[in-house]
């Protein structure tokens, strides 16, 4: 009696048990998205896009910019205001530039400095310098500084606002949309894509929501982390991180998803569908998460900053996009079950499967797999010329940086303001190289400086000048007032003197850049170090350089290590990565003729292909570990030849919407005008899906058919024969 009773209630509180668990998953990932959903709009609080808060330590402009404050006032942004006419400036627009410039010291957040107005000398344009204070709302200002002067001066003057300030309101403006209509552009792309691919209206909400949790609660990390100093981010480093968790939780929850189909025609009970879901899909989902975690933090080996906080920033990202897709969206499965993919549910058919035998009989994607085991050497080897063919564009990228005024795509007031500085007066106005030397240096430097071709004039930091700063020619600090009047003392700080160098040419220029090689090379064996707008850019170059060389090899000897783990094989991994490689070199190498012939691309970043290589061969090689994971798996059982065969069929149409969500969320990203996000967008997404359809779906499984059981050497695998 006692011992049906027993069995009764263990079976009750398994019920119970079955019921809880998916409850308290779903609610903990509610709590977690609630607390960071409202952080999107905080973002701004905890993020920063100044260059030079991402340069090495030991950079010579990091260097400088410690200082700088001590020298030119603390928490200051410069905005060059630059008046201009078509013929020379009147009495009376003179004085109405004057009485205007006057008015800024009254707008909130415009420290007290405000330059006198300096005429141009062809007389046709003026200009004036403006500190802003760097911890207001830099773009507001600068577009109230804008408009208050365009209704107070006179008909006929044109006003831009440019110089730093208005080169961070143009990347502020930029980046404005990032936490809106990148997001949302984003999710309504995944969203019709899944209604297309499942044509059910609860499934793609459901996948959805996975991933907006998954987003949110890393947000509400990373937000954490950045408020309190571990992580920095910038805006770029936020656009990537929305696309990345959206595009690989949508990728995970597919494969749990089509896992979860499959098993409900296998067993009438949920529970155990999902059990067995999660089991078939563990495995991948951890190896493919894995390889890009281990990807990303290969970043941490970067020397500019803003590569090496992308790297633990993206990673809390993928990590949250796997535990999303393997806790929350099963327990939201396990809740609706069968009704989560109406109209067409999954209809318990166990002799169907068995008839099956596993594996669909018709379809594309089992034309395409037995196509390719016809013929696959032919295959393999014509896929790979096309690919390669495709690879030699890369001789066309220009990925040798780009001015600070071509990052924002489209109007941009701070660069007309620049080309109109540059017509009427020194290109780099505004935007100096700063040279900290030795006090007893000085003149010395002064002196390599005004000898230096791109110089235009040389001042030197003084709190005793009306204007901050004293002229300095080769008979010394020039004097202020009538003939006998004392120099300015230069400001001296723990020895050392601030020298400031006007450009000839636009600071963003490779002409300023050259000067700046030019001023290093000659301060050589002195205490001098140059800083400054144009140096930070030339740091920041040499560190992109120096990053990308290092990091992509050791980012493909880390995946490689992983795919030996998780394939127990040493040939089939390397070929996997010989094949990824193959087509990064050919999706970089048809985007430089894209950006060069079509868009007429400027340039790019040298982080660009650093970036695009961890993205496509990081999350590239998702798609080969989601194939190759389930056609050992098969191989196991049928044998290699029918194992590609059956793998490539049962996987086909899950990898394919994949990779379009993928792409999909990345391509996204061209919303944000800013031309680094852009490409990266167009590299990332044609990249994605160049794997899809031609990697994944020709390349690999011709390749591996053509190779048979050897593929898998020198596990036992590549011994065992096909069953009988």
């Amino acid at each position: 009696m006692n011992q049906p009773q027993n069995g009764k209630s263990g079976r009750t509180k398994f019920r119970w048990l079955r019921v809880f668990l998916p409850a308290v998953l779903i609610l903990i990932w509610f709590v977690g998205a609630g607390l960071g959903g409202p952080l999107f709009g905080k973002i701004e609080e905890v993020s920063s896009n100044d260059q030079t808060a991402y340069l090495p330590e030991s950079a010579e402009a990091t260097e400088v910019q410690k200082v700088l404050g001590d020298y030119l006032g603390e928490g200051t942004i410069p905005a060059v205001i630059v008046f201009e006419s078509s013929d020379r400036l009147t009495t009376a627009q003179s004085s109405g530039i004057a009485e205007a410039a006057k008015d800024l010291e009254s707008i909130e957040s415009v420290r007290s400095g405000v330059s006198p107005v300096l005429p141009s000398e062809d007389g046709k344009a003026a200009q004036v310098f403006v500190p802003i204070d760097a911890d207001s709302e830099v773009a507001e200002v600068v577009n109230q500084v804008g408009e208050t002067l365009r209704e107070e001066v006179p008909e006929g003057v044109s006003v831009y606002v440019t110089g730093p300030a208005g080169f961070t309101a143009d990347l502020v403006a930029g980046f404005a949309g990032i936490d809106g209509i990148l997001l949302l552009v984003a999710l309504c792309a995944v969203f019709i894509i899944l209604i297309v691919v499942y044509r059910s209206l609860l499934l793609p909400v459901v996948v959805l929501f996975t991933s907006l949790f998954a987003l949110c609660v890393a947000l509400l990390v990373v937000w954490n982390l950045a408020k309190a100093g571990v992580l920095l981010l910038s805006g770029q480093t936020q656009g990537i991180l929305f696309i990345l968790v959206i595009g690989a939780a949508t990728d995970y929850s597919l494969l749990v998803v089509a896992r979860f189909r499959e098993e409900l025609r296998k067993v009438q009970d949920k529970g155990a569908a999902i059990k067995g879901a999660i089991k078939g899909s563990f495995e991948p989902i951890l190896a493919s998460g894995g390889t890009v975690i281990a990807g990303l933090l290969c970043l941490l080996l970067s020397d500019l900053k803003s590569n090496s906080t992308l790297g633990p920033v993206a990673a809390f990202g993928i990590l949250f996009a796997m535990l999303s897709a393997l806790t929350l969206l099963p327990a939201l499965l396990f809740t609706f079950g069968r009704a989560a993919y109406w109209p067409r549910r999954p209809h318990f058919e166990p002799e169907v499967v068995t008839a099956e035998n596993g594996m669909p009989s018709k379809g594309l994607w089992h034309w395409v797999a037995g196509f390719i085991t016809k013929k696959p050497r032919a295959i393999w080897i014509i896929t790979t010329i096309v690919l390669a063919v495709g690879a030699l564009g890369l001789t066309q990228l220009k990925a040798d940086g780009v001015p600070q005024s071509d990052l924002v795509l489209g109007s941009s007031e701070a660069r007309d303001g620049q080309a109109a500085l540059g017509e009427h007066f020194p290109g780099g106005s505004g935007s100096p190289a700063y040279v900290l030397v030795n006090a007893d240096e000085l003149q010395q430097a002064a002196d390599t400086m005004l000898a230096t071709k791109g110089i235009d004039s040389v001042a030197v930091t003084s709190a005793d000048s009306p204007s901050g700063s004293a002229p300095v020619t080769a008979d010394g600090i020039q004097a202020f007032g009538p003939p006998g009047t004392p120099a300015p003392a230069p400001t001296e700080i723990d020895g050392r003197v601030l020298l400031q160098g006007t450009l000839t040419d636009a600071a963003d220029s490779d002409a300023a850049s050259a000067t700046v090689a030019d001023l290093r090379a000659e301060f050589t064996g002195s205490s001098a170090i140059v800083g400054g707008v144009t140096a930070t850019a030339v740091d920041t170059k040499q560190a992109s350089i120096h990053d990308r060389n290092l990091i992509i090899p050791v980012i493909l000897v880390v995946i490689l290590f992983i795919l030996m783990l998780l394939l127990r094989s040493i040939l089939a991994p390397v070929l996997l990565i010989l094949t990824t490689v193959l087509s990064f070199g050919t999706a970089l190498g048809v985007s430089a003729l894209v950006f060069n012939g079509i868009f007429q691309f400027p340039g790019a970043d040298p982080v660009v292909p650093l970036y695009g290589f961890v993205f496509l061969v990081a999350l590239g090689i998702d798609y080969n570990i989601f194939l190759m994971t389930r056609v050992r798996e098969e191989s196991q059982k049928h044998g290699t030849r029918e194992g590609i065969l059956r793998g490539l069929t049962i996987t086909g149409g899950v990898i394919t919407s994949a990779g379009l969500v993928l792409a999909a969320t990345f391509a996204a990203l061209s919303v944000i005008p800013i031309l680094f996000l852009v490409q990266l967008a167009f590299i990332v997404a044609f990249g994605v899906l160049l794997d899809t359809f031609v990697v994944r779906s020709m390349l690999v499984p011709a390749l591996a058919t053509d190779i048979g059981k050897k593929i898998w050497w020198p596990s036992k695998l590549s011994r065992k024969d096909a069953p009988e």
